[in-house]
């Protein structure tokens, strides 16, 4: 394993940092692209005690010329696409931006690796928000996509732009389709409420709490990337924990938890999504067969986790 050179863009966000965390743990060389040495938050890699054994690169995704430059330089055995404008709410009002980052990065990297070296291992972070509008459950791999915003749009072009470069160029290249994964590293979860447990507000408000969506663990859920990399084969998985949770069931769980009334829990439908997908979760048996992940964490626990960090780090 030793002498193994990752590329990670994103490198700054959750994922991004317990990959870091993992591959070093591994042995690998680990090199991280940022927008800008001077815009870029460390914090989380900072938290895991990692950033002074990580590389960091400025690098412009869209500027395929430096890419192609990086990669030549770095020469890696492996390249993480971890990099997006990933809020879907924020899609709809930044939809132009959110496209052309969105694809054009995918486009870039795997164009590099094309030129560059064949045998570079690529892996694109896509999504479970590709699917969108479906008709049954649980998700599969075999499912088709009916993408309801801008963001799933862009992920669904990122997904299938990595496919056709495997079929057409015979390249390594593995798309992971994560379902919602949490850690304390995802951001302040749970600020608002703590900020009423301390008399800095009176109440929390949300978007439509009747959804369900299938949540798990960042950590676990990085462990399959990582996986994928390492078979004979390249091919696409689903990451999920195979069940949803209703997201006021949520809501009301931390609340109690940190003995704060559910009636603090307040409405606003403006910050309802134009569509929405009403439930959704997927099936990872094929990550469990072929690739030998098995996940089997109760998201409640994460959720005590959750809380006690954030607790622990509360300002």
């Amino acid at each position: 394993m030793a002498g193994k050179v990752a590329l990670i863009t994103g490198i700054t966000g959750q994922d991004g940092a317990y990959l870091s965390e993992l591959l070093l743990k591994k042995n690998y060389r680990v090199i991280g692209l940022i927008r800008s040495f001077y815009g870029s938050s460390l914090e989380k890699l900072k938290y895991l005690k990692i950033d002074q054994q990580i590389e960091l690169l400025e690098c412009d995704l869209q500027d395929l010329s430096q890419v192609i430059g990086i990669v030549s330089k770095i020469k890696p055995s492996e390249i993480y696409n971890l990099a997006a404008q990933s809020s879907v709410s924020l899609s709809f009002h930044q939809p132009i931006g959110t496209l052309q980052f969105n694809i054009q990065s995918v486009l870039n990297i795997l164009e590099a690796i094309r030129l560059v070296d064949r045998n570079i291992r690529f892996y694109q972070a896509s999504s479970s928000e590709m699917f969108g509008k479906i008709d049954s459950l649980p998700i599969t791999e075999d499912h088709k996509y009916h993408p309801m915003s801008p963001y799933a749009i862009s992920k669904l072009t990122g997904h299938y732009t990595t496919v056709n470069y495997r079929e057409s160029y015979n390249l390594f290249a593995c798309c992971g389709i994560l379902f919602n994964h949490e850690s304390y590293l995802r951001g302040s979860h749970f600020t608002g409420a703590l900020d009423i447990v301390n008399g800095k507000r009176e109440f929390l408000e949300f978007g439509n709490l009747n959804i369900k969506r299938d949540f798990g663990s960042s950590k676990r859920y990085i462990e399959a990337m990582w996986m994928m990399l390492q078979q004979d084969k390249p091919e696409d998985f689903i990451i999920c924990s195979g069940k949803s949770i209703v997201l006021r069931d949520i809501a009301e769980y931390v609340f109690k938890k940190l003995d704060i009334p559910t009636d603090k829990i307040r409405i606003n439908k403006e910050l309802f999504r134009p569509t929405e997908i009403e439930d959704i979760f997927g099936s990872s048996e094929k990550a469990r067969k072929k690739l030998g992940w098995k996940y089997d964490v109760d998201f409640y626990s994460v959720l005590d986790e959750l809380i006690a960090e954030e607790k622990k780090n509360y300002a």
